[in-house]
């Protein structure tokens, strides 16, 4: 009868006291609009991992050792077997939490011999959720899972672009460095022409001087490029979980790959759907809400039922022949605190608040990034076919002027002037390439992929 009337008691409490965790909706009062303002749109024909729309065997390898041995992504990793773990802790609150203990003495008796004094305890404490305030800490837990589970994602995201990055600036520096060698030999050539006219009286030393000084400033380029070369070697060895390593040999032709074509970009709706770092955000927000409901709990009382088991007072044989069982009911009713309880709730609330006004401005900040991102690659395709034009005209231009210049037409500063804007237009367009395929790497960082949702 007295089990009986606990548990009525304690339903109707539950009914009655549960205070629910509050309801949120993080896009709300942000529009979406049905599609992006850009025009331009990359080809598709990839259903998923974006960075094979490059179609470079060697960065798909990077990339996939990158995601399987990065140590700051299989840091996120074990943070989410942790957040996995604590839920599990959560969940165990609903169940009775049982205890056992024993002890045993031994004593001299008057006649010298042994005795003994044995005793046994059970003893459970069983919370009920009446104020709702596990069911709250259960689904913070779930929350905090949920947000360690799309930082993985997010961590997997953003290496795979940290490592597309790198990769692109290796192939850059080391096209740069072919392209170095190729403008020494042309100007070590008009070099050689310059001194053999100077020789026959047909030039001043000034033009020797001048032409040498030209070749001396572009062999100054190589030093930062090879450093340029090795951080991006090394940072690639890092990311890809090695020491760093000694850098491959650059072949003769070294080049910047083209992007093909990658995943649907879908429209401003999909990217707060798939976007990781947009998830963890979002999750945040549940998280918060959840400590609201935990705090507002604490405003309503808390019943549990304790238990005790007792046995044994005398020897080891008499441990069950005595027992006792003892079951009880407590209910804690908060009465005066100083406003302490109602100040957290506020705290809870205001922090609430501020995960939704961040979460907002993470999506704000995200559909921007998109938009910029359209921008980015058709403004890099523009300037890529300007300068290629430029290297067109330049090429024809030198070789006009070197021609000149070898039956006295022309002057040496014009033929220098002219292989300076031919260099300066090569070294363009293989930095152009490179800015064009990275404007690909930060619009598919910015709409996210659909396998890291």
């Amino acid at each position: 009868m007295r089990l009986t009337l606990i548990a009525a008691t304690t339903l109707a409490l539950t009914g009655c006291l549960a205070p629910a965790i509050p309801e949120v909706e993080p896009t709300a009062g942000v529009p979406l609009a049905t599609d992006y303002l850009a025009d331009y749109r990359p080809p598709s024909g990839i259903d998923d991992l974006w960075w094979t729309g490059f179609e470079s065997p060697e960065l798909n390898t990077l990339v996939a050792s990158a995601i399987e041995r990065n140590q700051s992504l299989e840091a996120a990793r074990q943070r989410l077997l942790a957040a996995r773990a604590l839920v599990v802790a959560e969940e165990s609150d609903f169940l009775p939490d049982v205890s056992a203990g024993a002890t045993l003495d031994g004593n001299i008796d008057d006649g010298g011999g042994i005795g003994d004094v044995a005793g046994v305890s059970l003893g459970g404490v069983w919370l009920i959720d009446i104020n709702g305030r596990l069911s709250a800490e259960r689904a913070a837990a779930i929350a905090d899972a949920n947000a360690a589970s799309y930082l993985v994602a997010d961590q997997r995201r953003l290496l795979a672009a940290a490592v597309v990055n790198q990769y692109l600036e290796l192939k850059r520096t080391s096209a740069r460095l072919n392209l170095l060698d190729q403008s020494t030999d042309l100007q070590r050539q008009t070099l050689e022409i310059v001194q053999l006219r100077f020789e026959a009286g047909l030039s001043s030393n000034l033009d020797v001087r001048r032409a040498a000084a030209d070749l001396a400033r572009t062999q100054a380029q190589r030093g930062p490029l090879v450093l340029a070369r090795t951080r991006a070697a090394n940072a690639l060895s890092v990311l890809t979980g090695n020491p760093p390593s000694p850098l491959p040999e650059r072949s003769a032709d070294a080049d910047i790959p083209k992007f093909v074509a990658g995943p649907e970009t879908g429209v401003p709706a999909d990217l707060v759907r798939r976007r990781p770092d947009l998830l963890v955000a979002e999750a945040d927000v549940a998280s918060a809400a959840a400590v609201v409901g935990i705090e507002r709990a604490d405003l309503a009382p808390s019943f549990a039922i304790q238990g005790l088991l007792t046995g044994g007072s005398g020897g080891i044989d008499d441990i069950f022949s005595s027992a006792l069982l003892s079951i009880g009911a407590a209910l804690d009713l908060p009465v005066f605190d100083g406003g302490r309880r109602r100040a957290e709730v506020t705290a809870a609330e205001r922090n609430l608040d501020a995960a939704l006004a961040e979460y907002r401005q993470s999506l704000l900040e995200a559909l921007s990034d998109a938009e910029s991102g359209f921008v980015g690659i058709a403004s890099a395709r523009d300037r890529l076919a300007d300068l290629n034009d430029a290297v067109a005209e330049s090429e024809a231009a030198f070789e006009q002027s070197n021609a000149l210049y070898r039956e006295g037409l022309a002057t040496l500063f014009e033929v220098l002037d002219v292989q300076r804007q031919l260099i300066s237009s090569r070294e363009a367009v293989i930095d152009a390439r490179s800015d064009l395929a990275q404007a690909y790497v930060t619009l598919f960082t910015a709409i996210g992929s659909p396998t890291e949702s």
